[in-house]
């Protein structure tokens, strides 16, 4: 039996404002022509983007051509706007989630749920296989876990409880990667699990994210991207990253990764050069 060619996918989140749309726009065209498996939409802090999140994916949907898949969070209001929303999102003819706990507004509260697992279990109880359903996982330890242990137990709850895939935090440790996929298979696991792929094209903002998410960023990369951006050498970071994010896929890929997921950021540029260097789409 041959395997399957690898897919690749895209995030993006909802556009703030009329500028910020007609960037956005550019990037979902000029991306949409790479041929994905989808395109993912994030949703805010606390549900804080609703209803841009809705009218991204299903403008995606229905203006592409391309299968939108929307962020779906425990931070909804209640279960009566989850249900709506699903349902709105069911009667649009979308077919994939990505379920997760989401991040909590920065003064605090909590969400409808407390856990990815919980909606998982709400989907799959109400919509039974209607959806297919993306969690996260966490090659490098989700920042909140008290262990890898605890960590994996997690991740494998999830797929019990009826996700179909898994999509990675991003890293830029390649064995990582492979050290968590033998683990799950350890413990049972057996869905399709993508690694989540950043494009580096700035340090200050992606040295907030890693500490945000607990993603470890390299000394040998973070020294570079610090001394080339207190320079402002913007060619020396796009060429260096570029180089080392196409590196990481075809270890990736060779490895038997079963696809690749962009968090682009709204930016076609940068996503663009890593399919076009890995051979991704017609276009690329």
């Amino acid at each position: 039996m041959s395997t399957p060619s690898p897919q690749h996918s895209f995030e993006f989140f909802p556009p703030r404002d009329d500028d910020a749309r007609a960037d956005f726009l550019v990037a979902r065209d000029r991306l949409a022509r790479l041929g994905p498996a989808y395109m993912s939409v994030t949703f805010g802090a606390g549900g804080s983007t609703r209803s841009r999140t809705r009218d991204t994916v299903l403008a995606i949907h229905s203006e592409t051509g391309v299968p939108a898949a929307p962020h779906i969070s425990c931070m909804a209001e209640d279960h009566d706007s989850l249900h709506e929303l699903l349902d709105s999102y069911r009667g649009a003819g979308i077919r994939r989630l990505v379920v997760l706990r989401g991040d909590r507004p920065s003064g605090g509260g909590s969400g409808v749920m407390d856990h990815a697992i919980d909606l998982v279990r709400f989907i799959r109880r109400h919509y039974g296989d209607h959806f297919h359903l993306e969690v996260a996982c966490y090659p490098e330890h989700h920042p909140e876990s008290p262990t890898p242990e605890s960590d994996l137990r997690h991740f494998r709850a999830k797929v019990e409880a009826g996700a179909n895939g898994a999509i990675t935090q991003y890293f830029f440790n390649a064995d990582a990667y492979f050290r968590f996929l033998d683990e799950a298979q350890r413990v049972g696991v057996d869905v399709p699990i993508v690694p989540g792929i950043m494009p580096i094209t700035n340090y200050a903002r992606l040295a907030r994210f890693s500490n945000l998410c607990g993603a470890e960023l390299p000394l040998w990369i973070a020294k570079r991207l610090q001394a080339w951006e207190s320079d402002g050498d913007r060619e020396s970071i796009r060429a260096f990253g570029e180089e080392v994010v196409t590196q990481l896929c075809r270890r990736l890929l060779e490895g038997g990764a079963p696809g690749l997921h962009f968090y682009t950021l709204n930016r076609a540029a940068p996503t663009l050069a890593l399919c076009r260097n890995l051979g991704l789409g017609p276009s690329a």
